[in-house]
């Protein structure tokens, strides 16, 4: 009959490393995903003028429009709409900059992450300089 394997518990320093290897990863994670989310699109930029005229062009076609253009009209309000919201909030990435800031040294030694690698996904060069990673690293 096979024994079975006794399984030794981890040690409480060993807990504690993947503790901090799961938040460090986090910071990096929430970072990323916010430097994605607001970055600039490409082309002509939309001012909130340019988008209130499109608007109130909308609401003129709006009465004489087919229901099939209707349609398309409308949803296209909608996103100007909203657009138009949240083109006043500004967005202060400064929370999240300083977890990462705090966390991306570490996780870069742990998974082998060059200066590059993270100039490709945006990151800028003055925040891997606060992060200590610099193009020798």
């Amino acid at each position: 009959m096979a024994q079975k394997k006794q399984r030794t518990p981890m040690s409480d320093a060993h807990k504690a490393a993947l503790a901090e290897g799961r938040n460090q990863g986090r910071a990096v994670r929430r970072y990323l995903e916010a430097l994605e989310a607001h970055k600039p699109k490409r082309g002509r930029k939309r001012t909130s003028d340019s988008m209130q005229k499109r608007i109130d062009r909308i609401d003129a076609d709006l009465p004489s429009a087919d229901p099939l253009k209707r349609l398309q009209l409308t949803q296209e309000r909608l996103d100007l709409t909203s657009e138009l919201e949240s083109a006043g909030t500004a967005v202060d990435l400064s929370g999240l900059e300083a977890e990462f800031v705090s966390a991306a040294a570490p996780y870069s030694a742990r998974k082998g992450i060059s200066y590059a690698a993270w100039r490709a996904l945006g990151v800028e060069p003055a925040v891997l300089k606060k992060a200590g990673i610099s193009r020798a690293s």
